[in-house]
């Protein structure tokens, strides 16, 4: 009895299994249909075996639990910042016009099981219903580059499991909800490049568990709330708004504060400097004043400090100390005076400085005359003297009204005759005390014009000079074959040994007749403006006007500080295990690399790209500092592109150039990953392995085992996230190199706190 007994319940639970593992897959059928059969989802189609066995790609991914669909990935390849978008459907940008969100999100709540769920630029359009909350086991919700508007609905609060929610590229218009604070588990949101507006509630402040905050490139508006009590916050990127208060306190834990172009104003809080953990501080673009605090100039980790475009005045500490790790500081377009600290002067190329636009005592070239910011602080005492007296005079003018009414209500009411006297007797002192102090009217008329010239005028790390061919010839033996170190796209390249016995790799260059010589000297002086710490430093350059092969070509010749150390590919080779660098050591190399892209991108005009991206142009130092070798040669070769690109606008070209150097930076993260297996596979072997990095099983197979035995899981996922968009066939899904450097940032400081957790462990 007891065996028939359990043949019936077998009997009756397989039905039931194969009739939920149907209604799921039609489920995803119907997705599919209403997102109007994207090509990511083309495979659903097609495919007749369970949807939860299929092989996950960059732009589909299905995760499934006991026969339910629990993680569903697609990403689109619609647009979603156009202009003119008015809440109506868009021909060939948004879905239909018979696109029904509300239906959409009906049928997604027909996966229950949902704990992920990522919706990328699929071009879904209309306000956000409410019954999203019906997904009550998400834990993960991105909604970004879609054309969603309206408010964001408050019953999103009821996903209590909820950790992530990312909602950028919308078109979200009203203010930023106040009930945020009632997720228990939010670590990140993401509400960056919506239209949202107002202030930010004080709830926000209030949102303990929170690590990533990002409320960029919106119109908000009013006073920051305190964030200090967000004692996990290590991103805060506020971007492009209007607010308009004064700092308010930060969190000690802060890695990354993105501040720039709002309308913050007076001084920088002395607590900024007791801000141990901070990287990256960008306070640009503000109308902030006073003199800025000598301890941000050296905290322990800070590396990138901007504070260009604002009204600081006064000068800076002589005897002013630099951090060990800073690498950049942008002072520039202020009103600033005397000398530029000791630190900030260093000719040791380990700090990038631009100080163009100010009074100072250097660089007259690029300084405005002393009178001007003598002036400028003149009249800016002059017009809060103004203010003052403008306030004082609206209070004495309220004073008098007021001391008439007084009088008239003590003729009509003589018993009220003591009380309006002891309040004539204390209103001036209550005046007194809150009487303003006056803010400064007056803002930099250029501050957002920066000159090229001043974008430019970084502190110069090596001097540039030209070298005579017989000097190189001298160097390199004749360019004998023992100094030939190898050849790329970019010319053969020789190990050199000056006459005062300093070693050098130089390049040899062979530029067609169409570059000019006058051209090529002006595109030359441009190359030999751009340090970095993180840049090969180009010493200097020889025109062999006489030795012209008989094609005709220009014979150039650029001479860099050679670098000893090998390369960043030879220190992910199994051929030398003893120089395998493990999971930090390879986050601080790929920071450093992706800061000097970005510098190359954003910190110079014209922009550098096509930066011969790959692990063989990463050198390392004797310290294991990465240097970028080959960068800028688009500039040389400019002229040329323009020929070859000729139909092409300059818009596309930049756009294309940039994205190249994303995808390429993409493939050293790759390689990073799973050592040098990827090296020349490119899309075939994304196409067939990234996949594996959905699975902890897939990333046991394909992950370096040394990334995979001094990795953190987080720190992992992490990378892994950012080399998937870097690599998107897509072009437009890519990221930008400020983005790709923050997520590195943030693994990195993911990584140390997993390292020092488990120092403690090993110790306690």
């Amino acid at each position: 009895m007891g065996y028939l007994w359990s043949l019936l319940l077998l009997v009756l639970f397989i039905p039931s299994t194969y009739e939920l593992q149907t209604s799921q897959t039609l489920v995803l059928l119907q997705l599919r249909k209403q997102l109007g059969y994207p090509s990511s989802l083309q495979i659903l189609g097609n495919y007749e075996g369970d949807f939860c066995s299929l092989s996950s790609s960059t732009q589909m991914s299905i995760s499934c639990q006991d026969s339910s669909v629990t993680e569903l990935k697609i990403m689109g390849n619609k647009l979603a910042k156009v202009s003119g978008f008015n809440g109506f459907a868009i021909p060939n940008t948004t879905l239909s016009k018979s696109f029904s969100i509300d239906s959409f999100v009906t049928t997604l709540t027909r996966l229950p099981s949902l704990r992920v769920l990522s919706l990328v630029s699929l071009g879904i359009w209309g306000p956000l219903p409410d019954k999203i909350h019906r997904l009550s086991s998400l834990e993960f919700l991105d909604l970004s580059s879609n054309f969603m508007y309206g408010s964001i609905p408050p019953a999103i609060s009821r996903l209590m499991k909820l950790h992530t929610l990312v909602l950028d590229g919308n078109y979200f218009n009203e203010t930023v909800p106040g009930w945020l604070d009632s997720f228990s588990n939010l670590t990140i949101l993401c509400l960056k490049n919506n239209g949202l507006k107002g202030r930010i509630p004080l709830s926000v402040g209030k949102i303990k568990t929170l690590s990533y905050l990002a409320l960029s490139h919106n119109e908000l508006s009013g006073k920051l709330p305190d964030l200090s009590t967000l004692t996990k916050l290590h991103v805060l990127d506020l971007r492009e708004n209007h607010l308009d208060s004064g700092l308010p306190m930060m969190p000690k834990v802060l890695v990354t504060a993105l501040l720039s172009k709002n309308s913050f104003s007076g001084k920088i809080p002395e607590q900024f400097g007791t801000l141990g953990q901070l990287q990256y501080l960008d306070l640009s673009f503000n109308h902030l004043s006073g003199t800025p605090p000598s301890t941000l100039f050296h905290l322990p980790n800070v590396s990138y400090l901007n504070l260009a475009s604002n009204m600081f005045s006064g000068s800076l500490l002589n005897e002013l100390s630099c951090g060990g790790k800073l690498g950049f500081v942008d002072i520039s377009s202020n009103k600033l005076i005397g000398g530029l600290p000791s630190c900030l002067r260093s000719t040791s190329g380990k700090v990038v400085v631009k100080f163009g636009g100010n009074c100072l005592s250097i660089d007259s070239q690029h300084q405005h005359q002393g009178s001007y910011c003598k002036e400028a602080l003149k009249r800016g005492k002059q017009s809060r003297g103004r203010d003052i007296a403008v306030v004082v005079g609206v209070i004495i003018g309220a004073c008098l009204v007021m001391v008439l009414f007084v009088l008239g209500v003590l003729l009509s009411f003589k018993k009220c005759r003591s009380k309006r006297t002891r309040e004539q007797h204390i209103l001036p002192k209550i005046v007194h005390e809150n009487m303003p102090t006056g803010v400064s009217s007056e803002l930099l008329a250029n501050a957002r014009l920066i000159s090229q010239a001043a974008k430019l005028g970084t502190q110069t790390a090596l001097v540039h000079r030209l070298f005579a061919f017989e000097e190189l010839k001298e160097a390199t033996n004749g360019f004998d074959s023992s100094r030939f170190l190898g050849e790329g796209s970019m010319g053969k390249l020789y190990r050199g040994r000056l006459e005062n016995g300093t070693f050098v790799a130089i390049r040899a260059l062979s530029l067609g007749k169409r570059c000019s010589i006058q051209n090529l000297k002006v595109r030359l002086d441009l190359l030999s403006k751009l340090h970095h710490p993180h840049l090969v430093g180009l010493l200097g350059h020889c025109i062999d006007d006489s030795g012209q092969d008989d094609s005709g070509a220009n014979k150039v010749f650029l001479i860099y500080e050679y670098v000893p150390n090998g390369n960043y590919h030879t220190h992910l080779s199994e051929s030398f295990p003893e120089k395998v660098l493990k999971w930090s050591d390879r986050l601080r190399i790929l920071i450093g690399v992706a800061k000097a892209v970005h510098f190359l991108h954003t910190g110079v005009i014209p922009g550098c790209f096509n930066n011969q991206l790959k692990t063989n142009n990463i050198l390392l130092d004797e310290h294991q500092i990465a240097k970028l070798s080959d960068y800028g040669m688009s500039i040389i070769t400019e002229e040329i592109e323009k020929q070859q690109a000729k139909g092409e606008g300059p818009k596309s070209r930049h756009q294309t150039n940039v994205q190249d150097d994303v995808y390429n930076f993409g493939f050293i993260l790759l390689e990073s990953l799973v050592g040098p297996i990827v090296t020349g596979k490119e899309e075939a072997f994304l196409l067939n392995e990234m996949a594996s990095f959905g699975s902890q099983n897939g990333r046991r197979r394909i992950v370096d085992p040394v990334v995979l035995t001094t990795c953190s899981q987080e720190s992992l996922s992490i990378v892994i996230s950012i080399t998937n968009k870097c690599i998107s066939l897509e072009p437009s899904s890519r990221p930008s190199f400020e983005d790709v450097l923050w997520n590195l940032q943030y693994a990195a400081q993911v990584q140390a706190t997993a390292d020092a957790d488990q120092k403690s462990d090993s110790t306690s």
